[in-house]
């Protein structure tokens, strides 16, 4: 591939082989276990064709009868298939037609919500029926399902949560779990729900349940042994083959690397071959999108429109949907995006994808209470999922940016998020379905500390009544039927106490959705000018409490945001939020009520729930924790950034280099020796509160 932007920045490109990959993809199994026998994998290519045809040409159609064999025969499958394949939109449709449905819904979990919508979109357009009618997804704050779904996708979350309500998920007959290699840490609780749940319905004699289990790559023997020894089935052959490509030697730069290569690609490829990049985060991925933005200004028209698409998880859903429609003729789409793209979604039209071999992991750290934001290197399981992307829709190219020897010294598979999480809110589910924390037959069981870690909080909360219990007290039961981190349903249980539960309902909804703050570029100073009308003095809850007041308040919503520089979708979404917490709260007979005004019932009422997260101004204008005694600093985002109050609550502090609060108030320490007197002992806090 000929570069001509080695001159870009001053630094030397990436160098890739241009005739001979560094690296084909064998995309056969070695493997003896049971397999699959496959049609011949030439597939003419697909035209304007029926969804029909395009069904029949995914490598999982040609075996669909060994495969309906296998799972009738057996009460759990695990389903190995290269992505691409086809199992995760054609195998919940495979047992539909064959009516394994009939005592239950099929529940089919993703670990993230795009990938919950977009595949109960596609599956529904096959089967010619509306979205929420035999096929439906569920997600947070989010149901589009009916009396009549049988097909159900869910994030791994809600079927959680759905097991709170009933252990036996008698609702379902068949549970797919699917990117099962993710293992994110509410699929690896699932894993022991379901397994327990199918182990009552036979000691019960009740309508059996059968589990499966797919993903593209995992430990087969762990998954088998953990489930007892289940046949493992592989689906050989995949649509469409791809050329992988490793750097010839060590880059320093990755981003720059993938930057380079985004050009190289877009100066040899013919239009409508899209390119998907797999980077770290938001600021990384915005970065990028302004240096390909300028770059293709200077270029001289002799390649294609090239439009530019970010994608990450805090990105507002419409525009996450955007990179899902067709690109036009003549233009070419570039999509950045972090590990949110690896799985379970297909983005029409990839043809190259490069990989940075880099992710952004969050680690929780006990002893510290901090959340640490660490990039590293992914997995040799994730660089294999990253390839998949490329191959879905014809064959494919992966340029990865690192050395074949860099990959070679990757990790075979990911760390467990189960194992370096913050598990709070998985233990308070766990003892709502009076499971011990300490003995559940976890697949990998998380460190002592981290258990103990949220034991102990949830002791703080007032969750439970002795770190060693396994008992719910009533606040621990009314916890855990909000779908929230278990800080903020007792900031909400309290609410009635100090009779603001209106404000408080407004701040916990905008705290669960995205960030409302709208700051482009080029508009920086516009923007900050726009948002400072809503600051408060007392900090960055209360300024969300204004900016959604203000919203709430106006008739032309659309107009009123853009001129605030106000979102308007996570506004809107945070108001629907809003309106279902009020419902649960209800349900816990909690009578609505509002401070107006009198905004520091508001603080007081925070300090219930984050009396945890308090931090203390020292000699050095820094920052103190009074939990883990860290050094700190107040995010640059904050309105408090500047002012340095005494003593401050915070809802996180994350580690991206140095230590930062972010969403902080300013209390009184006056009031803690009031709201937590036990925990102003604990700790000493006399010198605080004096």
């Amino acid at each position: 591939m000929d570069s001509k932007y080695n001159l870009v920045g001053g630094k030397s490109c990436p160098k890739f082989p241009t005739k001979k990959p560094a690296t084909v993809v064998n995309f056969g199994s070695s493997t003896k276990k049971a397999r699959l026998d496959q049609r011949p994998t030439e597939v003419t290519k697909l035209g304007p064709g029926t969804l029909l045809q395009q069904r029949k040409s995914l490598p999982v159609y040609g075996v669909r009868n060994r495969l309906i064999s296998e799972i009738q025969k057996h009460s759990t499958v695990i389903i190995i298939g290269e992505t691409g394949s086809g199992k995760t939109t054609q195998i919940p449709q495979f047992m539909h037609e064959v009516r394994l449905d009939k005592n239950g819904i099929i529940g089919i979990t993703q670990p993230r919500r795009v990938a919950a919508i977009t595949l109960s979109q596609r599956v529904s357009q096959e089967m010619n029926t509306d979205c929420g009618a035999i096929v439906g997804y569920t997600v947070r704050f989010e149901d589009v399902t009916s009396e009549c779904t049988k097909l159900k996708y869910l994030t791994d979350g809600m079927l959680l949560r759905e097991a709170m309500l009933d252990t036996l998920l008698m609702s379902y007959s068949i549970i797919v779990l699917d990117e099962a290699h993710e293992r994110t840490v509410h699929t690896d609780v699932l894993f022991g729900i379901v397994k327990q749940a199918q182990a009552l319905r036979d000691e019960k004699l009740l309508k059996p349940l059968k589990i499966v289990v797919m993903s593209a790559t995992m430990d087969v023997d762990h998954f088998s042994d953990y489930f007892g020894s289940v046949p493992i089935l592989y689906l050989e052959g995949r649509q469409h083959p791809i050329q992988v490509f490793h750097a010839l030697h060590r880059q320093d730069d990755y981003v720059f690397s993938c930057l380079v290569t985004i050009f190289q690609i877009h100066q040899d490829a013919p239009a409508n071959q899209d390119i998907l990049v797999f980077l770290t985060g938001q600021e990384e991925i915005e970065a990028m999108a302004r240096s390909i933005r300028l770059i293709v200004k200077d270029l001289d028209g002799k390649c294609p429109c090239l439009k530019v698409y970010p994608l990450y998880s805090s990105l507002p859903s419409h525009q996450q949907l955007d990179v899902f429609r067709p690109t036009p003729q003549g233009m070419r789409k570039v999509i950045l995006s972090t590990n949110i793209a690896e799985t379970s979604v297909t983005i029409s039209g990839i043809k190259y994808v490069i990989d940075s071999g880099m992710v952004k992991v969050r680690t929780h750290h006990p002893g510290t209470g901090l959340d640490v934001l660490k990039v590293q290197r992914i997995s040799q399981a994730q660089a294999w999922q990253r390839t998949g992307r490329a191959g879905r829709e014809s064959s494919g190219f992966c340029y990865r940016v690192y050395t074949f020897q860099e990959f070679d010294a990757m990790l075979k598979n990911s760390i467990p998020e189960i194992q370096r999480c913050n598990l709070t809110n998985v233990v308070l589910q766990l003892l709502a379905l009076e499971i011990d924390p300490l003995t559940f037959n976890f697949l990998d069981k998380p460190p002592k500390e981290l258990v103990n870690g949220a034991l102990q909080q949830l002791k703080q909360l007032g969750a439970i009544d002795t770190v060693e219990g396994t008992k719910l007290t009533e606040m621990g039961h009314q916890m855990a039927l909000f779908p929230l981190d278990p800080r903020f349903s007792k900031i909400l249980l309290s609410a009635k106490d100090y009779g603001c539960l209106e404000e408080i309902l407004s701040i916990v909804a905008l705290l669960s959705s995205e960030s409302v703050f709208v700051i482009p570029p080029s508009k920086r100073e516009k923007a900050v000018a726009a948002h400072t009308k809503f600051f408060s003095s007392s900090g960055d809850h209360i300024t969300l409490l204004n900016i959604y007041r203000s919203f709430s308040a106006v008739t032309q919503k659309k107009q009123w945001c853009h001129e605030n520089f106000l979102n308007m979708r996570n506004l809107q979404y945070a108001s629907e939020v809003r309106s279902q917490l009020a419902e649960l709260c209800q349900r816990c007979k909690m009578q609505m009520s509002s401070c107006n005004q009198n905004v520091d019932q508001v603080r007081k009422c925070l300090v219930t729930g984050l009396f945890m997260n308090i931090a203390e101004l020292q000699r050095e204008r820094q920052y103190l924790t009074v939990e883990s005694r860290q050094i700190v600093a107040i995010h640059p985002s904050s309105v408090l950034y500047s002012l340095h109050p005494h003593c401050v609550l915070f809802t996180e502090v994350i580690q991206t280099g140095s230590c930062y609060l972010r969403q902080v108030s300013q209390v009184d320490p006056e009031w803690l020796r009031d709201i937590v007197p036990e925990y102003v002992q604990q700790h000493r806090l006399l010198t605080l509160v004096s």
